[in-house]
Order: structure tokens, then C-alpha cells, then sequence
């Protein structure tokens, strides 16, 4: 590898004679046709078992915060189980998806990593099948990283997204319940800033912070998990009365209304778990995966709670679940046998879901999560998302089209309908110039 790397100094081995049998076991249409296609090479790459299996692999890694801590963990159990594979962490640089996507492009790929947006008609050129890992059946999100009936990629972990909140904020503001619509989250808010608390940081600076506002919540809004694909329909897809723009202006109107940060251009990220720990601020508006980040930037898991965003007034709001990023294994890795051992071992055994505060990625699997039963008990009815469209990704690229970006322009705008107006022309454009 040319890229610095972190190294485990632990070599380990994975256990692999479950994947045959889980290949035999697949019932599933996409995955059983896929291991029955690679008959050949499936036996290849899981009749090994043991230390049959060897060999060194880099997994490149956006948790660069658990490099030295609970990676250590991981991979000293995968040790002691597994003594031939060797693993070396490569750290993400800030922008995952952009090192990715550089990294591909220079044919440099590490032996795992993380699926960059790309079209799934690509996953092909640089990634694995994971159909014999035997997981097909137990998966979430099963359909959303395929090529031509086969798996390429599997989720990590999942999220909703929902108000993340410090208790004890809550109580010194006088909240007594949590809000169940957007008149009441108001009023909870200006209790917050009457108390000296920042109502609900954004980390707007950031930029990704606001992808909920602009993914999750628009489709919520439209009560229609293919809404973000309906942009294909039409040369106007931001309008002022739709998802989109009915989801920024609730944004807009936080940071008008003094409940956002006083400096949204001066936010940050790892300071702001800090606030959110220590009650400085009230909320987060974001997915499960930050509660346990919030608890270890200092404060106990019985002070964080989590409910739905009542982005309405109707009492009964909905929440998106959504997956985090797909695990993948590069087709041209040295040491295939091992990547994918070391996802499934990741996948069934690190417990790496349960640190990261996300909802399993495997349906035989439950959250450890208090704060979800909390989520749960609310009522909300949970919506999963779709695979976007390759067209639609198409046209966003050709229009360089950012959503967190234009959520940036739409708040801080004089004239919030100029934004829709520009970015609607963008799309327009693009949508003409490619075919579909």
C-alpha cells in the first residue's frame, strides 16, 4: 500500500466453514442464483477453514476515532479465534465518500472498505459478490447495493433519524414531556434558549450534519419513500410547498428563530458532542448511531434520550430508517478468502453495531439500545427508504447537485425561492442532457 497505515500488530483468522453451509442454505433469488453462478469459485473461497485461511488485508475505516481503543478490542478477539490474517487500518481523511472515490479511480482500492455513492451498475468493476458469505437471508437492505442479482455490498448497521436530547437540559429548561408536534417542539426550544441552552445544533458549517434534513425528511414529509426518485419526473423538483422545501424552511426557521448555534458558520463537530454531553446544548437532530458518541463524550446513557422530530402538527410524525455505509470487498484484493472473513466476523461477531448506537443489520439481531425502546414507544412509524435511481444519481452528478449544500444557500438566503429557482434550473439542464 502507498496510503499510511495503522497497523493491528495482530494477526488473525477467521473461521470460514459456515460460509459453505450458508451458501447451501440461501433461499433467497438474488443470492441463491449468485452462489449457484459461482459454484467454482465459491468452493475456492469458503471450503478453507481455520488457519487454512491467511493472509494480509487493509480495511480503510471513517471511524478513526476507534483506531487504538475498541478496534484493538476487535481485533484481539478475532485473534484469538483466528491467528493467520493479518488486518492493517487505513483512517479516513474528513470526506469518506471523496477519499473513496479517489481511491477507485487510482485503482488503489483497499481489501475492505465502505461503498462510495456510485452506481450500482459499477459495483462490478471494483467489488467482490458477498452472496457466499450464507447471509443473504438475515440481511437488512438486502436489495440495495446489487448488480445483476448478486450482493456487493452489506449495510453496517441502520439508523433513524430523531431528536437526540440531553435529559437533564430538558428538565433545568422546564420540559416536563417531550413534543409530539412541531408547535410544541417550538416552545421547547424557546424554553431551551430562555435557559441559557443552545436549543439544537446543526453543525451547519459541516455541511453532512444537515443530510437528514434533506434525505430522511423530505420523503417523511411526503409520506412517500420514493419521493427523492420522483425527481426524474419533472424539471422542478425543489418547490416551496414540497419535501424539499417544506423540510429546509423548518431549518431556516430554527436558525431565524435564535435555536441554532449563534455562529452556524463557526460550528464543530467533536465540541458539539461535548455540549450535547455536558447540557450546553438541548438536541441533536440525527440518527441513533450518535447516542453512544454522546454518552462518551461525557455523560451517562440514562441522561440521553431519543423521540421522533414532530416536523408537523399532527400528533403522529413518521421516521425514516436508513441504512449507514455497505461494507465491500475489492474484487482485485490479494486476499479475497480473508476480506470477506473479516466483514462477516464484523457483520456476526464485533458487536461493533451495538458501540455505534445502530440498529442491527442482521433481522435475527436486537438492539441493545435503551434509547430506541424510548423512540419506539412513541408510536412512530418507522419508513424505509429506496434505492435510489442510477438515473437520478446520474443527473445529480451531471448537476452537481448537493443537497446539504443547497440546505446551506436555502437558510442563510435573502430570498430562500432564488435557491429553489437556481438549483431547479441545474436539474433541468442536467435532466436534458441525460438520457433516460
Amino acid at each position: 500500500m502507498k496510503k499510511k497505515l495503522f497497523s493491528s500488530g495482530i494477526s488473525m483468522v477467521m473461521v470460514m466453514s459456515m460460509l459453505l453451509s450458508g451458501c447451501g442454505s440461501d433461499s433467497s433469488s438474488g443470492g441463491d442464483s449468485a452462489a449457484k453462478t459461482d459454484t467454482n469459485t465459491s468452493t475456492k473461497t469458503t471450503a478453507k477453514e481455520g488457519a487454512d485461511i491467511s493472509g494480509k488485508i487493509t480495511f480503510l475505516t471513517n471511524r478513526t476515532d476507534m483506531i487504538g481503543k475498541e478496534y484493538d478490542d476487535y481485533l484481539k478477539r478475532f485473534h484469538e479465534k483466528y491467528p493467520n490474517i493479518e488486518v492493517e487500518l487505513e483512517p479516513s481523511q474528513t470526506d469518506y465518500n471523496q477519499q473513496a472515490k479517489v481511491r477507485m479511480a487510482s485503482q488503489e482500492l483497499p481489501d475492505v472498505m465502505f461503498i462510495p455513492t456510485i452506481p450500482n451498475s459499477d459495483l462490478p468493476k471494483y467489488f467482490a459478490p458477498l452472496d457466499d458469505l450464507g447471509l443473504n437471508d438475515r440481511i437488512t437492505f438486502k436489495d440495495f447495493k446489487v448488480a445483476d442479482g448478486k450482493v456487493y455490498g452489506i449495510t453496517s448497521g441502520n439508523s433513524t433519524s430523531g431528536i437526540v436530547y440531553n435529559k437533564k437540559a430538558f428538565a433545568d429548561a422546564g420540559i416536563t414531556a417531550v413534543p409530539k408536534t412541531w408547535d410544541e417542539f417550538l416552545a421547547a426550544c424557546e424554553k431551551l434558549k430562555q435557559k441559557g441552552i443552545v436549543p439544537l445544533a446543526s453543525n451547519f458549517k459541516d455541511k453532512w450534519p444537515l443530510n437528514n434534513w434533506v434525505y430522511d425528511l423530505p420523503r417523511l414529509i411526503e409520506n412517500n419513500p420514493s419521493f427523492p426518485n420522483d425527481k426524474l419526473n419533472t424539471d422542478t423538483p425543489f418547490t416551496m410547498d414540497n419535501g424539499y422545501g417544506k423540510a429546509m424552511s423548518l431549518l431556516r426557521e430554527l436558525n431565524e428563530k435564535g435555536y441554532l448555534e449563534k455562529d452556524i458558520n463557526s460550528t464543530n463537530w467533536e465540541q458539539s458532542k461535548k455540549d450535547i454531553a455536558s447540557g450546553k446544548f438541548g438536541m441533536y437532530f440525527l440518527g441513533n448511531w450518535v447516542i453512544n458518541q454522546v454518552i462518551g463524550a461525557g455523560t451517562t446513557s440514562d441522561n440521553v434520550g431519543f423521540f421522533p422530530l414532530p416536523y408537523d402538527n399532527s400528533g403522529t410524525p413518521s421516521a425514516a430508517l436508513s441504512p449507514d455505509f455497505f461494507y465491500a470487498v475489492a474484487k482485485d484484493s490479494e486476499n479475497v478468502d480473508a476480506a470477506k472473513a473479516f466483514v462477516k466476523w464484523m457483520l456476526e461477531d464485533s458487536g461493533y453495531e451495538d458501540f455505534a448506537g445502530f440498529i442491527p443489520p442482521l433481522k435475527d439481531k436486537e438492539s441493545k439500545l435503551p434509547q430506541l425502546k424510548e423512540f419506539q414507544s412513541g408510536g412512530a412509524k418507522l419508513q424505509e427508504g429506496t434505492v435510489d435511481d442510477p438515473v437520478v444519481t446520474d443527473i445529480s452528478n451531471k448537476a452537481q447537485l448537493d443537497l446539504p449544500a443547497v440546505a446551506q444557500e436555502f437558510v442563510l438566503a435573502p430570498d430562500p425561492q432564488k435557491v429553489l429557482d437556481k438549483w431547479n434550473a441545474a436539474w433541468a439542464k442536467a435532466r436534458k442532457e441525460v438520457k433516460h
